[in-house]
């Protein structure tokens, strides 16, 4: 680490998260930043843990919203008895309950909206203390980029924006209001940021179409994810044909095409059925799901693990006892979504997937990023109403499976945390050194 480094401060609502993509994201990005020669100041919520490496500020929202939000994630860290953190995480949204109704009647916004006014204060008092040289915003949360304006606009440091999901997109499913303060914070960060990236080429190509005035300060950096530890674990056939669905489940990314497919595989092959399982871990089963499996008659076939938490016996983290059933998984399942939104996104999981070094199966729609991503690597991706091809896609591991011809990919991810935090440093003091040229804010 250099002898004088070099001090950024960073504004993330989700920081270290386990499990949570927006807090996986920027939190292992801190390791290559300090080795980089920058020491990372970090303004975050409570719902995280704590850090202990870094200088790590823990704040909570102003409105009701955000502080049901935060606190309904924190108790559950606080106390180890499940029923204790229950109760009183009820009571807090009882007593909290009044209020938000209140804020409700009159605001429509993420339930985060108002962290940026904590964010902002403490942020101000930062900035005296330690004169970063820039400023930088990030996450899925808006109020952690409104929160990294104020800043810039009242110190004049450059801002940095690294923008996880799509902040306004077709058929937007929110309300109006949020719509609105989306568009607005857009408007904001590719007028006045200095350096803005997306994660996707689509994501970017699409604000740049909304903003001509973003070209030239716009970028695209691909996250990747860090090398996990998989404390030796090693895949090994089974008795079992596992395959595994990892992270978030919902109406627009359901199981159902899978399930579907599996009918057709389990019609040609009835045998199969008696061995094949579906792991699913990360989160319960959206409705869809559950009417898939209900329809298909798969519920024997279907393994729900939830969540993962800290396992008391073992000190292994909820994130760590997924990656190991990642690694000895025999198939990989990514089921990208359906609607607009996932047209300019790709699922963090992915990066990780790819370090587990075992088959990886995608089912998609209308995304041609991720499907360059799955062919540069070696891995299958069809439509996901493409039934037929993804039956054949599971009797052709089915058949390699027996056979015992599913060895590891012996190949390490491209995609790295280390060379998305280069490119960023690279792309920001190449930025510094022309500094002056965008519209004073």
């Amino acid at each position: 680490m250099a002898n004088s480094p070099r001090t950024w401060l960073i504004l993330s609502h989700a920081f270290n998260m386990d499990g949570r993509a927006a807090s996986q994201t920027i939190t292992d990005k801190i390791p290559r930043l300090r080795e980089r020669g920058i020491n990372p100041v970090v303004i975050s919520a409570i719902t995280g843990r704590k850090d202990t490496e870094i200088e790590h500020h823990q704040l909570l929202p102003r409105a009701p919203s955000g502080i049901r939000f935060d606190l309904r994630h924190y108790w559950p860290r606080r106390f180890k008895s499940p029923a204790t953190a229950k109760f009183v995480k009820n009571l807090c949204s009882a007593l909290i309950a009044p209020f938000y109704g209140i804020e409700r009647a009159f605001l429509h916004r993420e339930p985060h909206w108002s962290w940026y006014m904590s964010a902002y204060r403490r942020g101000l008092k930062l900035v005296r203390k330690h004169k970063p040289e820039v400023i930088l915003s990030t996450g899925g949360a808006s109020s952690a980029h409104y929160a990294g304006y104020l800043l810039a606009k009242k110190t004049g440091l450059p801002w940095l924006i690294e923008v996880h999901d799509p902040m306004i997109f077709k058929d937007w499913y929110g309300s109006a209001q949020a719509y609105e303060w989306n568009a607005y914070l857009e408007s904001l960060f590719c007028q006045y940021g200095d350096v803005v990236w997306w994660f996707t080429p689509e994501a970017h190509k699409r604000a740049l179409a909304r903003h001509p005035e973003l070209d030239g300060y716009g970028h695209v950096v691909l996250p990747g994810a860090l090398k996990p530890d998989f404390e030796g674990m090693r895949y090994a056939k089974g008795d079992l044909l596992n395959i595994s669905h990892s992270g978030s489940l919902s109406s627009t990314r359901s199981l159902k095409p899978f399930l579907e497919a599996l009918v057709l595989v389990f019609e040609k092959r009835p045998e199969l059925r008696q061995v094949v399982r579906l792991n699913v871990y990360g989160s319960g089963l959206d409705g869809v799901t559950r009417k898939a499996i209900k329809a298909t008659g798969l519920d024997d076939v279907v393994v729900a693990h939830g969540r993962l938490e800290l396992d008391p016996a073992t000190g292994k983290s909820g994130r760590q006892r997924v990656l190991e059933a990642m690694r000895t998984s025999d198939l990989l399942l990514l089921v990208h979504g359906t609607g607009a939104f996932t047209e300019e996104y790709i699922p963090s999981k992915f990066y990780e997937y790819l370090w587990a070094q075992r088959p990886i199966l995608g089912l998609r729609r209308n995304n041609d990023d991720i499907k360059a991503l799955f062919d540069a690597t070696g891995n299958r991706m069809f439509n996901e109403d493409d039934t037929a091809a993804i039956a054949e896609a599971v009797l052709d591991t089915a058949a390699r499976w027996e056979a015992d011809d599913l060895p590891d990919t012996g190949v390490d991810s491209p995609y790295t945390v280390e060379g998305a935090v280069d490119r960023i440093v690279d792309i920001t003091d190449k930025t510094l050194t022309e500094r002056g040229v965008r519209p004073k804010r």
